[in-house]
């Protein structure tokens, strides 16, 4: 089971024969709300999400693949995609806490995607009324799917539920939308988004009284302000009026940012002397590491982030295609996979790389997390990111460390942290060896 909502349970399946592995949404309500709308009512907005879903054709909305039932419970079947912004960001159900902050042009392009499916959804009369960070699926490209459209409107349709029961999710939902789930219009999905770039951005919720995100983000200016500060206004009228106009004004914004921004991660750190400094060794050997265990084993912090840091002194090969780290010791693949990949092909990978002897060598392996922290870099701006003498393609890259019998763990190289995914989860992989 990967997750559970007040309508039902979403598991994680694979298909006979073919074995392609999927996610099947199955109605399962919860027992409070049948009381509250009734099981036909449910049964029935259930079937309208799969009628809504089928219906649309958008890269950035998720697709139905098939619908069927089983002993009068219906389901349908989407696409598997095993990550989501809310596990991206590290956010929890302690919702208000502090999460994960995004580089600018990663949060912009996924408020960018997102605005484009919305502009889909409100073109044929839809809104969504629960955008919020764990409804943002992500592909093993980057490339952001809207899901669970269990809660949305769609034109002429009423809710007709009990004043006490809420449409949306806290902190994320527009404040006309707890008044009145039914009145709302596209502007209420506009403000949901605001909120999710601007926790993006700064790693925070915009509470009351109102802090400018440019506060938390030196990234930012007054007219980042001005745009994300329109998108949660209290007030429906003074947002944009359409998601196809916020878009226009947010590529227009990101235009100028980027023509203005100073290079980040493209100065190399100044070498160590060779004669002064030994090998910083990192654990070499793989091990099995609980979530109760993994902050205390792999040193980092509640959001799962490198504690420390290293100075690496990095000697590029370009004929090899190898990176030799004279700060650790350790020879690195310059590049990688081309291709994301699961856990278990990731091994079939490194065997590939010694049958042939890449870079002179037969002794590649996958990297332990800590030996993939080292070449985690802070930049004094609060980014991460890894130096460009590396591939940068290969930002989310498998470790050999195992935290269950199905599950490895992994290290995004772009937002400096620690993760888990089961072996289906496809990422990349960068092979290490000692130097």
């Amino acid at each position: 089971m990967l997750g559970r909502g007040g309508m039902g349970k979403v598991y994680k399946v694979r298909i006979p024969v073919v074995g392609k592995i999927s996610a099947l949404k199955l109605l399962q309500p919860n027992p409070h709300l049948v009381s509250l709308l009734g099981k036909e009512r449910i049964r029935k907005r259930f079937i309208s999400e799969a009628v809504t879903l089928a219906n649309l054709r958008h890269p950035n909305i998720v697709e139905i693949l098939d619908f069927d039932e089983q002993e009068g419970n219906p389901f349908y079947l989407m696409d598997y995609y095993f990550n989501n912004l809310g596990t991206t960001i590290g956010e929890t159900y302690r919702t208000e806490q502090p999460s994960r902050i995004i580089r600018m042009e990663r949060a912009v392009e996924y408020t960018r995607q997102i605005l484009s499916g919305l502009a889909c959804l409100h073109h044929f009369g839809i809104i969504h009324r629960d955008i919020k960070p764990f409804n943002i699926l992500m592909t093993a490209y980057d490339t952001v799917k809207i899901c669970d459209f269990g809660l949305s409107k769609l034109r002429g349709e009423t809710f007709g539920g009990p004043q006490n029961l809420k449409v949306g999710s806290p902190w994320y939902s527009a404040p006309e939308q707890s008044d009145d789930p039914d009145r709302v219009d596209a502007s209420a999905d506009l403000y949901s988004v605001g909120v999710m770039l601007y926790r993006m951005l700064t790693g925070n919720l915009p509470a009351a009284p109102y802090v400018p995100p440019s506060r938390f983000n030196p990234n930012l200016d007054w007219q980042w302000d001005r745009f994300i500060g329109q998108a949660v206004s209290a007030n429906p009228y003074r947002r944009f009026p359409s998601a196809s106009d916020m878009l226009e004004v947010l590529e227009n914004l990101n235009a100028q940012w980027e023509a203005d921004r100073e290079k980040i991660c493209q100065v190399y750190p100044v070498p160590l002397p060779r004669e002064q400094k030994e090998p910083i060794l990192h654990r070499r050997d793989c091990l099995k590491v609980s979530m109760k265990d993994g902050q205390e084993t792999f040193a980092v912090d509640e959001l799962w982030r490198p504690i420390t840091f290293i100075r690496n002194d990095f000697d590029p090969n370009p004929k090899s295609h190898t990176v030799a780290d004279r700060a650790t010791g350790l020879l690195w693949q310059q590049s990688g996979s081309e291709y994301p990949m699961n856990w278990p092909s990731a091994q079939d990978y490194i065997e590939g790389l010694n049958r042939r002897g890449f870079g002179g060598r037969n002794t590649w392996r996958l990297p332990t997390v800590d030996e993939l922290l080292s070449l985690v870099t802070e930049h004094p701006r609060g980014d991460f990111c890894i130096e460009p003498v590396f591939d940068r393609r290969q930002q989310c890259l498998w470790s050999c460390d195992h935290k269950s019998f199905i599950a490895a763990w992994y290290v995004s190289m772009d937002l400096g942290f620690v993760g888990w995914q089961d072996f289906s989860g496809f990422y990349s992989v960068r092979a290490v060896t000692r130097s």
